[in-house]
């Protein structure tokens, strides 16, 4: 929006903060959950090896540790300083940093490296069609962000182009019944509450947050954990 690439008040040209479907942040762990995960706290535990992409380069990396951050803070007595220190032992158990949610799967998956893995629930069923679902198995957390994907006009393209309406005739589409539909059968949990209903099965209930009612916004959860001197680095070099 700063460059005039989108419209300054893009979220909210179309409805749900203009993101047409969300997904959550789930653990993968070795099918019989050997080292008994549950909940975030059992993450952090000694003796349990986490993978997750790097925070400060990938959106999945960042979701899993503001995910762990807002699980900290809503804890009895919860603190920001609290919140730090728990993410200090949560990365302790990073044997590395993949360089993204794919090189996380395939080092989980195929190099059987770590008991967790932290991702996209939706990765979960790619993980299924591609190493089996007798692999693994899905745990949700007591409390994970709500991820979201937006969705906007990309203004000087459309101008330059000739095709503003196309391109907002295929926005309003990811609204439709038919693109949540396609949607919920890509593992994406879609707005209509309908649908969501008839993929039930897909989609247990999970107490999700978004980024905006605990870190102010994303831009704010960047610039106090994920810039050069914020809390990921204050965390890291201490590790």
């Amino acid at each position: 929006a700063e460059k005039g690439l989108v419209a300054k008040d893009w979220a909210r040209k179309f409805p749900n903060n203009a993101s047409p479907y969300t997904s959550t942040m789930v653990f993968i762990v070795r099918k019989g959950n050997p080292k008994a995960i549950k909940d975030w706290s059992d993450v952090a535990a000694p003796g349990v090896q986490m993978i997750i992409p790097h925070p400060k380069n990938t959106g999945n990396g960042r979701n899993t540790y503001l995910s762990a951050w807002a699980w900290a803070l809503k804890q009895p007595g919860g603190s920001d300083a609290k919140a730090q220190e728990f993410l200090g032992k949560l990365l302790k158990n990073a044997p590395l940093f993949a360089a993204g949610g794919r090189d996380a799967t395939t080092t989980f998956m195929q190099r059987k490296m770590g008991d967790v893995l932290i991702t996209f629930e939706s990765e979960a069923e790619m993980i299924a069609k591609e190493f089996g679902k007798g692999e693994f198995e899905v745990v949700y957390p007591s409390l994970t962000m709500q991820t979201e994907f937006p969705v906007a006009i990309v203004e000087k393209v459309v101008d330059k182009k000739g095709t503003r309406t196309q391109a907002q005739a295929y926005l309003e589409y990811l609204w439709s019944k038919e693109g949540q539909e396609n949607a919920a059968q890509n593992y994406l949990r879609p707005r209509d509450p309908d649908l969501l209903k008839k993929y039930a099965a897909n989609f247990p209930p999970v107490k999700t947050f978004t980024v905006d009612e605990v870190f102010g916004s994303a831009n704010k959860a960047f610039a106090t954990h994920f810039k050069d001197g914020g809390s990921f680095d204050q965390i890291y070099v201490v590790k």
